[in-house]
């Protein structure tokens, strides 16, 4: 059994910081639990844009704090995104988020991420694994 809360990890390495200053995300379930998936709280910034494509993952996003303009690059379509809704990104759409206040999300992942992914220049994460007995 884990047991684990934000303030566990709060400035450890699963406390991540985008390069792009757009999001912070505290990874509480990493691929090395090897559970099948991750999950993740994450802070996208109001006012910051951050286009997205998870190429190698499929993830679920649920809201529970904050407003977002959530749009799909790919057909143009667009949403609002308010506490209590989710969106399911499993067709890996590529999609851009635009906070109007700090949006606060918690987010599932699979497969899993380690934990060191950040966006490319294309919006992915790569596809890293951890090894065998880690």
């Amino acid at each position: 059994m884990i047991v684990r809360s934000l303030q566990d990890i709060e400035g450890t390495d699963r406390d991540v910081r985008s390069a792009s200053g757009t999001w912070r995300s505290k990874r509480l379930i990493l691929a090395k639990e090897r559970v099948g998936f991750s999950l993740h709280e994450t802070v996208l910034y109001a006012g910051t844009e951050t286009s997205m494509w998870y190429a190698n993952h499929i993830e679920a996003v649920f809201c529970v704090e904050g407003e977002a303009e959530l749009t799909n690059d790919e057909t143009g379509e667009k949403h609002w995104i308010t506490p209590g809704t989710v969106y399911l990104l499993d067709g890996h759409e590529k999609h851009t988020l635009r906070p109007k206040t700090d949006f606060r999300c918690v987010c599932v992942f699979n497969p899993p991420v380690t934990g060191r992914e950040d966006h490319d220049e294309n919006g992915v994460y790569p596809l890293l694994t951890e090894p065998e007995g880690v």
